[in-house]
């Protein structure tokens, strides 16, 4: 009896914690569970709520419908890419470049770290109105560049398409910046003060500490913060959904906002849902095989 009751009151230290935990992982395991296997239950459907008498089981139809007959898919996630890749780079070096200047110890310090950071805080759709005022042909920059004789009065950089791209990519700058600055000066604090004496003294420059010092230690933080980075560019729909609508002419279009669009406006909730499974898909080859390349969580220090 004494031997069971030991045994009971063993063994409960150890299952408590799964115990504890188990609630709140069993309401996170609904939260996505139950979406992710929605979506791949629609996508194996015809479901377009305009059309409900073509509702029903229609296979891998949707997915066909993708990969041979959707011109406009492979334009998405070309401009998705495109979009991805100028985004996550721009922003980590500004990001670099500003985490070492506010790393930096001068007067107002606390004040500088406060406006480089704050953007971050500002919502997708409320960053949009604020460019979408300065981008305002009548009031905006452009009528002040034009009064001062560069341009023309009346010039929307949003409705050009050889300017709405990079005007897009500067909005999106603005507020993405700050989230690279935050992790790299928390990383660049970690870092030893020894080592930048220990190099001064042997006659390294700031370049070559940068490059054999600094940027060594950052490396499982640029990784960590370009994957995730990376991630939240290609699911953007607030920002590029608010100020461009997708145009002019489907030029800033990406994949996520090809689904909204699809879903949305045109209530083909089944394609859309498709069209999501291939963007999961495709987005954790790419994440996978990023991390393979970066062999993140290796000893490089």
């Amino acid at each position: 009896m004494a031997n069971a009751v030991a045994k009971r009151t063993g063994a409960t230290p150890r299952r408590l914690p799964y115990l504890l935990i188990a609630p709140a992982g069993l309401l996170m395991l609904g939260f996505i569970a139950y979406p992710m296997l929605s979506v791949l239950y629609y996508s194996l459907q015809n479901y377009n709520v305009t059309k409900p008498w073509r509702n029903g089981y229609a296979g891998f139809e949707n997915f066909t419908r993708i990969f041979t007959d959707d011109p406009q898919f492979w334009d998405a996630l070309a401009f998705s890419g495109k979009w991805v890749v100028t985004e996550v780079l721009l922003q980590l070096v500004l990001g670099v470049a500003l985490a070492l200047l506010v790393n930096q110890t001068f007067i107002g310090r606390g004040i500088a770290r406060a406006l480089v950071f704050s953007p971050w805080a500002v919502s997708g759709v409320l960053t949009t109105t604020i460019w979408m005022l300065l981008y305002n042909p009548s009031t905006g920059i452009s009528r002040y560049l034009a009064d001062a004789g560069i341009g023309t009065y009346g010039t929307s950089v949003l409705s050009d398409t050889g300017t709405v791209f990079w005007a897009a990519v500067l909005a999106e700058l603005w507020r993405g910046v700050p989230f690279f600055a935050i992790l790299i000066l928390a990383d660049l604090q970690s870092i030893p003060g020894d080592l930048y004496e220990a190099a001064s003294v042997d006659g390294a420059g700031r370049a070559r500490q940068f490059f054999h010092i600094t940027l060594p230690h950052l490396k499982d933080a640029i990784v960590l913060s370009t994957l995730l980075r990376g991630v939240w560019e290609f699911n953007n729909v607030d920002l590029l959904y608010t100020l461009t609508g997708g145009g002019p002419a489907g030029q800033t279009t990406t994949l996520p906002l090809y689904v909204a669009n699809t879903g949305i406006n045109g209530h083909d909730f089944g394609y859309a849902s498709a069209l999501t499974t291939v963007a999961f898909v495709i987005l954790l080859f790419c994440s996978i095989l990023y991390l393979r390349l970066s062999k993140f969580g290796g000893d490089t220090k």
